[in-house]
């Protein structure tokens, strides 16, 4: 199958078209559109972390809904942890770099996320779960977590949960840099993630002073979160502790030395109402999922 015909079946939105890591002598290079600085907040029972995506500058980046790093050698930001909380209609994404999380839910999961683990749960139709974070034995727990939005007819699927050890993520030495696949296609290495209706694309990507490129797919939005040090998308700056939300295109080159998160997905186009743990498409909806939890039917 050629390049424009890829494009056009992931512009309709086929089911299971994944992200293959071919792009043609014309790729298009992505520059960056908008630059947001991440903002300290707290969260859960009061975990301190800093919110990239979810935040006023910039609410959503369809299909993402917010990405928050949070990281601390003092285990006081981070132990009052997540306890039992509810969602409906969305993903949540858990990436570990240190320390370890332990996680329960409803529909009878449970497990501790060790360092280099990811965590993907689909909410989908009702979930009530818990997530706790731990020290390691210098007191760091460091991490991330995305939310990912799903379209209506998706947001009352069963719930599921994908949990991926580290040994299970593929890493990739290439321009110089070292890049974990936890979804999608790099280089010949498939992610672990699958079944993902926005098909995405995820990197974590260690940067050590050369140019590393990759192609995205065109149809994407694509952001990248610089994690630590200094690191340049298509040529810009972006400090440690921002996320840059990119134009349009095929290719992403990042430079630098530092650590970035490359996520790409599926736009829905749909529209979007939220509150606290729901994210639905109408304010109806809300209402609906609110009732059903304090009636104990959000899980049923």
């Amino acid at each position: 199958m050629d390049r424009r015909s890829l494009l056009t079946l992931a512009a309709a939105g086929v089911p299971g078209l994944w992200f293959t890591g071919c792009v043609g002598k014309s790729a298009v290079e992505r520059t960056v559109s908008q630059v947001v600085a991440g903002t300290w907040s707290k969260d859960g029972a009061g975990v301190k972390l800093l919110r990239l995506l979810g935040s006023q500058a910039l609410r959503m980046a369809d299909p993402f809904l917010l990405l928050d790093h949070f990281g601390s050698d003092d285990p006081a930001d981070y132990l009052p942890g997540f306890p039992k909380h509810p969602h409906r209609g969305f993903e949540t994404v858990t990436v570990l770099l240190e320390g370890t999380v332990v996680h329960r839910d409803s529909v009878g999961n449970q497990g501790t996320l060790q360092p280099g683990g990811l965590q993907w749960m689909t909410a989908g139709r009702g979930i009530v779960h818990e997530e706790m974070p731990k020290p390691d034995a210098a007191g760091h727990n460091h991490g991330l977590q995305l939310w990912v939005n799903l379209p209506a007819a998706h947001k009352w699927d069963p719930p599921r949960y994908q949990d991926v050890p580290a040994a299970d993520v593929p890493e990739v030495e290439r321009d110089g840099a070292v890049a974990r696949v936890l979804a999608g296609t790099f280089a010949n290495a498939e992610g672990p993630v699958s079944g993902v209706v926005a098909r995405p694309f995820v990197l974590d990507v260690r940067l050590r002073g050369g140019a590393f490129a990759t192609p995205v797919p065109g149809t994407h939005t694509t952001l990248v979160a610089a994690l630590e040090g200094s690191v340049t998308v298509g040529g810009r700056a972006l400090p440690a502790g921002s996320l840059a939300l990119t134009t349009p295109g095929d290719r992403l080159v990042l430079g630098g030395t530092g650590r970035a998160l490359i996520c790409a997905g599926a736009p829905i186009g749909e529209p979007v109402a939220r509150r606290g743990p729901f994210v639905m498409n109408t304010e109806a909806e809300l209402d609906q999922a609110w009732a059903d939890y304090r009636s104990g039917r959000l899980t049923e």
